[in-house]
């Protein structure tokens, strides 16, 4: 993980038991946790809509006090777990330490071992909010998931046994506040081609019998500049499954054909029983489809050239930094000028991820900044002067920013306050065509 000393001003994201809500996006999976009484409500409290099935409040805590300080939470955990099986009705158990169990340092893993030895679907993961952020813990708590869970299945599952299979490891839920429409989206787009796709999360999922049976994908597709890659590394050593790996979420035409071409590639060179004369006509349908919307625009756009936007300040994990600013640029001509990576990225990752923004354009150089202290992205940018009106895709805490600047602004990114976000999403073409709606609606409200 990068690291980064000092107070943080406006969080983008949370501590790392914030990844109990990647817990909670997998139908009928409870996080408990060992941990404070306040830890639930506040990761509830800073993704909003956010509790599932038995998340936030309603998660089982054991409710840290000085008491398990002193003396240990260990039989209070115990006592939680069993009581748990009482009331809920549960397919799978992931017990998430908080940061007084971490600090004491209650082997968790040893009573989990108790129920997981009857036979209980339960695994433990350590998530003290001080070893990580939430971006590192998902792929912590996916990789428990597969290590302590999945692994119970492997003699029902022959490795890489299903040639058009594939596990799907994209979005973070909630963590990406249209994590639900783009891994609805990305399945449609993969079973346009051809796949069978676990997407693991969310309503498209079937639960823990689709995770049981992730062995038998033959390969994986992620799509992420660096989270999530250490869930696929572990599937490939564990599983011998090769990734498929896009660097930035696909939005609108370029990409998602480069994205969807490139798998379908891959997927050939792996051993894919695919049609590929079938896979591309369904991507040449996409585009037309997504073109002939473009051409209906074509009148409103050259009317109202000169009251759209000229430039946006993306401020958002790398993924959507990237994908955001290769989109406006090629297809709304709307400038990609200072962008802020807001996600706290490993340093290793983020060479690759600089050139990916250098390569958008060989006329404009778009630059970034990696900065977890999205306050100081702020201060920047009211210091920045750009000729023409200005557009802002960030979270809520830079609708005052926009404001006091004069931009436009799209509430896009955690912690969203403003928007409610149900199935919507960014992803693929119809999630370009989203973008351009959020773009233009926004800017003909300024007329009002």
């Amino acid at each position: 993980m990068a690291s980064y000393t000092g107070s943080i001003e406006q969080e983008r994201y949370t501590c790392a038991i914030g990844a109990l809500q990647t817990v909670v996006s997998i139908p009928h999976a409870v996080p408990i946790l060992h941990s404070g009484p306040g830890c639930g409500e506040m990761i509830s409290g800073f993704f909003g809509r956010s509790k599932g099935y038995a998340g936030g409040s309603t998660a089982p805590c054991t409710a840290f006090t000085e008491r398990e300080v002193v003396f240990g939470g260990i039989q209070h955990l115990r006592e939680n777990i069993e009581n748990s099986y009482k009331v809920l009705d549960t397919d799978l158990q992931v017990v998430m330490t908080g940061c007084t169990g971490g600090i004491v340092g209650d082997d968790i893993q040893s009573v989990v071992d108790e129920f997981a030895a009857q036979g209980k679907p339960i695994v433990a993961v350590d998530t003290p909010g001080f070893k990580s952020n939430n971006y590192v813990a998902h792929s912590s708590v996916v990789n428990a998931i597969i290590d302590q869970y999945v692994s119970r299945f492997e003699d029902e599952s022959e490795f890489r046994s299903e040639k058009n299979t594939v596990n799907l490891l994209a979005s973070i839920p909630y963590q990406d506040p249209f994590w639900k429409g783009n891994l609805t989206e990305y399945k449609r787009l993969l079973e346009g081609l051809g796949f069978k796709v676990h997407v693991l999360f969310g309503p498209e999922s079937e639960g823990v019998r689709e995770w049981q049976r992730v062995p038998r994908a033959n390969f994986n597709v992620l799509v992420s500049p660096w989270y999530g890659k250490a869930i696929a590394d572990n599937l490939k050593s564990r599983y011998g499954q090769e990734y498929y790996w896009f660097h930035s979420v696909p939005i609108g035409d370029n990409a998602t054909s480069a994205f969807l071409n490139g798998l379908l590639e891959f997927a050939l060179s792996n051993g894919a029983e695919i049609d590929a004369e079938k896979a591309k006509k369904f991507i040449q349908k996409q585009i037309d489809s997504y073109y002939e919307e473009i051409d209906n625009l074509a009148t409103f756009l050259l009317e109202f050239r000169y009251g759209l936007p000229r430039f946006a300040h993306i401020i958002h994990d790398a993924g959507y930094v990237v994908g955001l600013s290769r989109f406006l640029l090629h297809e709304t001509g709307v400038v990609p000028v200072e962008q802020f990576i807001v996600d706290n990225t490993p340093q290793k990752y983020q060479k690759a991820i600089l050139d990916d923004l250098l390569s958008i354009s060989e006329k404009r150089k778009i630059s970034a900044q990696f900065i977890p202290d999205a306050g100081k992205a702020s201060d920047i940018i009211r210091g920045i002067e750009h000729e023409g009106r200005g557009l802002i895709f960030g979270a809520d805490w830079d609708s005052d920013l926009a404001k006091e600047k004069g931009y436009c602004f799209i509430e896009s990114a955690q912690p969203m306050e403003l928007r409610l976000v149900l199935t919507s999403h960014y992803v693929g073409y119809t999630g370009g065509l989203r973008v351009i709606e959020d773009v233009y609606t926004n800017a003909l409200e300024k007329y009002r």
